[in-house]
């Protein structure tokens, strides 16, 4: 039995689920300094003013809810990928959803990188990239073993082509 081209389905794999837990963490670093000084200037600043600093303080505590509570778990569920024998595949989006298609002979750059908080987690972001300015797929929260392992394999099939597919 023939297997369903990538166009017409889901990439197999899901990222790491500890992904969920990095894209909670990083809008939490971003929102809770907002609010430190959203509530510090309403400290400080005469009654007038100081609901423009308390707005500042309840929109920041909304907006890093939602970001903390609802955008990851949303994000996990489509975000995907694969590599079959001929092609890297991924899908990534909330509201538009982009599937990208880089076959393996395209590709020319293979590079796995991990900021503080994917290090903390043990995760990697892999990153494909080929001579196209539109050609750059990246492949965030990936277990770091398994984006290794990913790079190595990329690269060994990568070499195995001889022609310039560029």
């Amino acid at each position: 039995m023939a297997s369903t081209p990538a166009l017409l389905r889901e990439p197999a794999h899901q990222v790491d689920p500890r992904a969920v837990t990095m894209w909670r963490l990083t809008p939490l670093l971003a929102g809770l300094p907002i609010l430190a000084a959203s509530v510090v200037v309403a400290a400080l600043i005469p009654s007038p003013q100081r609901w423009i600093a308390l707005g500042a303080a309840i929109l920041t505590v909304m907006l890093t809810a939602f970001y903390v509570l609802v955008v990851p778990a949303w994000r996990y569920r489509f975000h995907r990928w694969e590599i079959s024998d001929d092609a890297v595949y991924t899908q990534a989006g909330w509201f538009v959803r982009s599937r990208v298609i880089i076959p393996i002979a395209r590709i020319q750059v293979v590079d796995t990188a991990a900021g503080p908080i994917e290090q903390l987690l043990n995760l990697a972001t892999l990153t494909v990239t080929t001579a196209s300015s539109a050609g750059t797929i990246r492949i965030v929260g990936l277990d770091a073993d398994v984006a290794r392992r990913t790079a190595a394999d990329l690269t060994e099939r990568t070499q195995a082509h001889d022609d310039d597919a560029t």
